[in-house]
């Protein structure tokens, strides 16, 4: 870390709460990163073996929790995570959540999936309260320094959380019978906005993570992450996702796909630098295969909609989960566990192993309609190997999410 960078961070972790507090629970990201990569390598195999008739969950509606926990259960993870990380980060002053809040918070997580599970035994009002509660305590947490800002350049994250949280309402009081929506189009509606809320936090992401790249590498230039590009793909996905939601069966759904799959390409230009080229980096090969293969996912969409011929909609959507939740999470896990933990970022076969086994998992996985003989095979193979993916990140940064910063900084 240069002197520049470490004076900034020393700046930043000044506010840090006074205290003896356990290196798992010393900064947001650290307990919620311990917890959710097993949650996801258990979920995805019970699954796996579940649908295959392997084995048998005692849960009345396997698909119902099969898309909740892996979009709500494992989102709101990475919310936690990436806001009570990255707000103290964006606002200089905000006291960072850790200790005893954290543990609570944490815990609450925990609670959260659990309960889900046995949705069928506690009850759906009651599954309802802790998991709203959940998402509404961690919006109150991160809201008032988002608003209080000046410029409110953060403010669109503030809507997002605001949609996700209405959509989860929305997908209780479906499953309670209160709502005459069915609840499959609500988990949908759900996946469209949580890549709305992906694509806002990987701007924040690629910017530091990247110049943090080029200053290690003492590349002379710096990053951006053009706004216009990225909202011109918000804009798209929001519209596609709610078109969808509205109106399932709208013959401009194609068009709509086929201009998120361009306006998503396009947000690849970013990385094309004045000077120096940077495309051929492992870990900026990392993070243009998210934006690939998010795009891929809405042209495969687009596919089926033009096609009458197939229906595959339901796996083509993959990309989009598999794919594009899959990719996100292990590699803004992989990037947030080595930043903030002080060490320099850096690539491996391992890691490269890992970006290539979970775009091998979402191609199988997506692909079925056109080997669905062997549907089955495909489930459980494409299962674990992106479940590899995440046990090579336990195996890697395991130890630093369980020991103090390299840099010796608090958090």
């Amino acid at each position: 870390m240069t002197e520049s960078k470490k004076e900034y961070a020393q700046k930043h972790y000044s506010f840090y709460p006074k205290g003896d507090i356990p290196i798992y629970l010393a900064y947001g990201f650290r307990p919620i990163f311990l917890l959710l990569a097993p949650y996801i390598v258990i979920s995805i195999i019970l699954w796996a073996f579940t649908f295959s008739g392997i084995i048998n969950l005692p849960i009345k509606n396997l698909l119902n929790w099969h898309m909740y926990e892996m979009i709500f259960g494992v989102g709101i993870a990475g919310v936690i995570a990436f806001f009570l990380t990255g707000v103290p980060e964006m606002f200089v002053g905000t006291i960072p959540i850790v200790g005893r809040k954290l543990f609570f918070i944490v815990a609450l997580w925990l609670i959260c999936r659990i309960s889900f599970w046995f949705i069928d035994f506690f009850g759906v009002y009651f599954v309802a309260f802790l998991n709203i509660s959940l998402t509404i305590w961690i919006i109150t947490l991160v809201i008032k320094p988002i608003f209080q800002d000046k410029n409110k350049r953060h403010i669109s994250l503030a809507f997002a959380l605001f949609a996700i949280l209405f959509i989860q309402i929305l997908f209780f009081l479906s499953i309670a019978d209160i709502l005459a929506i069915d609840a499959y189009s609500i988990l949908l509606l759900s996946i469209g906005f949580f890549i709305v809320l992906i694509f806002l936090a990987l701007r924040r992401i690629t910017m530091e993570s990247i110049n943090e790249l080029l200053d290690t590498q003492n590349i002379d230039e710096t990053f951006y992450s053009k706004a216009p590009r990225y909202n011109l793909a918000i804009f798209c996905l929001i519209v596609y996702t709610i078109i969808e939601f509205l109106f399932p069966n709208n013959s401009t759904l194609a068009y709509l796909a086929l201009a998120c799959f361009a306006s998503i390409l396009n947000i690849l230009n970013d990385f094309v630098l004045k000077d120096n080229n940077i495309l051929f980096k492992p870990f900026i090969i990392y993070l243009m295969s998210i934006f690939i293969i998010t795009a891929f996912g809405y042209l495969f969409l687009a596919y089926d909609y033009l096609n009458d011929e197939i229906y595959g909609i339901n796996h083509f959507r993959h990309f989009l989960t598999t794919g594009t939740f899959g990719l996100v999470f292990y590699i803004v896990m992989i990037i947030i566990s080595t930043i903030h933990t002080g060490r320099k970022i850096f690539t491996n076969i391992w890691l490269n192993l890992g970006v290539i086994l979970i775009i091998i998992a979402t191609l199988i996985r997506s692909l079925i309609p056109f080997y669905e003989e062997y549907l089955i095979q495909a489930y459980i193979l494409s299962s674990i190997i992106w479940a590899f993916a995440f046990i090579i990140y336990m195996k890697i940064f395991f130890p630093f999410l369980l020991s103090k910063r390299a840099d010796g900084i608090k958090g």
